[in-house]
This record gives C-alpha cells, sequence and structure tokens, in this order.
C-alpha cells in the first residue's frame, strides 16, 4: 500500500487511485486535517484501491468530512456514489452545472456508454447515485471547510468541461487543477492537452489557465498526474499545448482527413516535441489509454465545428476508443 501513497507535506497525501491498473495515471488526495477531505475519487472501478488507501491513513468510515471533485467526468468522479456509500458523514462536493449528475447519474451513464461501449464497465464502472442531501453544489465561488481555519478556495474553470473547478489551499497555496491545465507526464515531464468533447473550448480553457495564474499558487496538484512545482513553466506549456493542437487539428480539417488519418497526422507533427514520451510504449501506452489521441482531436474538432463551421467528419464520439 505504501507505494501507492505519496505523502507531500502539511497534511497532503497522493493516492494512485490505480485507474485500469495501470500506476501513474490518475490520482486522488488527501488533506488530512481537523475535517479530512478527498479530492477527486478515481473511478468506480478503483473505489477499493482508495477506501483502503484511506484506512491505511487512518481514516475510518465515520471519519471523512467531504468528498470534492474538480468536475464529474468518470475517471475523477466515479467513485462518488461508492465512497458516499462508504464514508456516510462525507458531505459531497462539486459544481452546480454537475451535481443533478451525481444525485441521478442514468444520463450521464448512457452518454458514457455511447461513447465508451463495452469497455465502459471494465475501464470506469458503474457511478452510483449519491443522496441529494449530501451534494452540495458550487456556484462560480464557493469554499470547502477543512477546518482548523483551513479551507479550499473553489472557483469555476470550464474550458475542458463546463462543471470544471479549480482548488485552491489557503495553508499550502497548492492548485488542484483537474483537468484544465492538461496531463502531466512525471516520468518525460512532458504535458499534453485534455481535450475530448462535449465541452472543449479554447478560449475558456485559455481564460482558465488565466485564473490559475491570477491565484498564484505555489505548486500544482495534477490529477494526471502528481505535483508540480513549476507553476508559472507549467501554465504557459499548458496554453502553448491547447494552442498548438487546435492548430494541428485545423490543419487536418482543411486536408479534410478521416479520423484515422488525422490522428496519424497529429502524432508526426507531434512526435519530435514528445520524442522521450514516445521512446517509453509503457509510459506512452498508459497514457493514450487514459488521453487519447483520437478523442482529443474530436473535441478540438467538434469547437472548431462551433466557431467556423461544420468541415470535417472527424467528430463521431462513439469513434474516440
Amino acid at each position: 500500500m505504501d507505494n501507492l501513497i505519496s505523502e507531500l507535506g502539511h497534511d497532503v497525501f497522493a493516492i494512485d487511485t490505480q485507474m485500469s491498473g495501470y500506476a501513474g495515471i490518475t490520482s486522488a488526495y488527501l488533506i488530512r486535517g481537523d475535517r479530512p477531505c478527498l479530492v477527486e475519487t478515481g473511478t468506480a472501478t478503483s473505489a477499493n484501491v482508495v477506501i483502503d488507501a484511506l484506512a491505511h491513513l487512518g481514516l475510518g468510515p465515520a471519519d471523512l468530512g467531504t468528498l470534492v471533485v474538480t468536475h464529474i467526468h468518470l475517471d475523477h468522479a466515479g467513485g462518488v456514489g461508492t465512497l458516499a456509500g462508504h464514508f456516510p458523514r462525507a458531505e459531497v462536493v462539486v459544481h452546480e452545472r454537475g451535481a443533478r449528475h451525481l444525485v441521478d447519474p442514468e444520463r450521464l451513464m448512457t452518454s458514457a456508454r455511447r461513447v465508451f461501449g463495452r469497455v465502459l464497465d471494465d475501464v470506469f464502472g458503474v457511478l452510483l447515485p449519491t443522496d441529494a442531501a449530501r451534494v452540495r453544489a458550487l456556484g462560480d465561488e464557493g469554499t470547502v471547510d477543512l477546518g482548523g481555519g483551513r479551507s479550499l478556495a473553489a472557483f469555476h474553470a470550464p474550458g475542458h468541461a463546463q462543471h470544471h473547478v479549480g482548488l485552491v489551499d489557503s495553508t499550502t497555496g497548492d492548485l488542484y487543477v483537474g483537468d484544465a491545465a492538461g496531463v502531466y507526464i512525471p516520468e518525460t515531464k512532458d504535458m499534453r492537452p485534455s481535450t475530448p468533447p462535449p465541452d472543449f473550448d479554447l478560449d475558456l480553457a485559455i481564460a482558465s489557465l488565466d485564473q490559475f495564474r491570477q491565484v498564484r499558487p505555489q505548486r500544482l496538484l495534477f490529477s494526471h498526474f502528481g505535483p508540480v512545482l513549476d507553476v508559472q513553466g507549467s501554465l504557459d506549456r499548458a496554453e502553448e499545448e491547447l494552442r498548438l493542437w487546435v492548430e494541428l487539428v485545423r490543419d487536418t480539417r482543411a486536408s479534410a482527413l478521416d479520423l484515422d488519418h488525422a490522428v496519424q497526422r497529429v502524432t508526426e507533427k507531434t512526435a519530435e516535441r514528445y520524442a522521450a514520451y514516445l521512446a517509453s510504449e509503457e509510459v506512452s501506452g498508459k497514457f493514450e489509454h487514459l488521453n487519447a489521441t483520437a478523442a482529443n482531436i474530436v473535441g478540438i474538432n467538434r469547437w472548431l465545428d462551433a466557431t467556423e463551421g461544420t468541415g470535417s467528419a472527424l467528430a463521431d464520439p462513439a469513434s474516440t476508443r
């Protein structure tokens, strides 16, 4: 169990949720204080890993104060219902645009099944409903009380998803970025965008990164994957990646490529940029499982359809996996 838990200081612990059996692609974070708080749950299939890790850190069913998720995508919030059942005193905190889906996940699960098909059950599992009385919906700003004068300041950070929030720890200055700054690959220190359908919006994504800069965090805590100290450099790189990938997808549209050829084109155009990442089949394979190039292309293409007019046949969510 110790290999799944990393102590980050100030009672903050990263928990590797072992998504799909992979180490090092999805993290939950425990803030263990007067009112212990879990940021992100991982997938439903990872729930028992998280429960065991929390027990290892001294938290039994009566001890968790809050479950907060940056957004309701199933790799971040799929375990909410299961964990809420195991920790009956925990309040569940989510942006108001995602709250109803945690209470009644049927529509979310139907949409996910349409996209992921038969792999849904193995990769993500089933998001169980949470009693509405236990869910607190955040507006565009809010606060999560951690006890002892410590809190998380929450603010709306759309672009990746309309129900996404950023979270800043008042004690450490840690910023929980969810997917709004993309995916960080610790093995090679590369960053890749996370732009899946249906909500990606470049303008909102850049605005969210600007918000992240404005709160002047001391450290970025990526859900995928881990802590990063180079705050300014990482946020600048995140913006650079977003702008680059949008231009690459725009190029595939101009060439009228289908999705398979668009993936090939983008992969070729970024091969030198991601040389260290691509050199390891283990690393690139596990992150492609999490952050598929095809899904990123489809999400960007959908936004370009909305902003520049329909011009491509790429936007078929069912073809992203």
